[in-house]
């Protein structure tokens, strides 16, 4: 019951720009298209809740996600794990210097405890992939 992906894309940023985006917990959950809510739940933004919203017959209510980043090396990596009862998740994204900006680097794998979490995961991961990429270029786009 365990999903991977492995994901890059490029964006013509510097890596100090790319990791203030993903290196914040906040952005990364904004991004994931079943996170309902999340909260902040330390001062350093190391841990954050997610509430999720799985469109799988087993799972009737949301989900609480307790995440933390458990590996940052500024400005270069961050690596977090997300544990509930119905999923384990862990994220990693690397930030790679490229000639024309960076590539950014993105293993994920879903360890699911339900039958259809892996499937869901399975079929979505990309997508959500996608929206990070998305919400990345808009991030850059405001602020540049």
């Amino acid at each position: 019951m365990t999903v991977r992906v492995d994901r890059s894309f490029d964006v013509a940023a510097s890596p100090e720009r790319v990791w203030e985006f993903i290196a914040d917990p906040e952005n990364r959950a904004r991004a994931i298209s079943v996170v309902q809510e999340y909260s902040v739940d330390d001062p350093d933004g190391r841990r954050v809740t997610w509430h999720v919203k799985l469109p799988i017959p087993l799972v009737r209510k949301t989900v609480t996600v307790k995440t933390e980043d458990v590996t940052r090396r500024p400005p270069e990596y961050v690596k977090f794990v997300g544990k509930s009862k119905v999923l384990k998740v862990t994220g990693e994204h690397e930030i790679v210097d490229t000639d024309a900006g960076v590539s950014l680097e993105n293993h994920f794998v879903v360890d699911g405890k339900l039958p259809g979490v892996e499937k869901f995961f399975k079929r979505n991961l990309d997508s959500e992939l996608e929206n990070l990429r998305r919400a990345l270029e808009r991030d850059l786009q405001t602020t540049q």
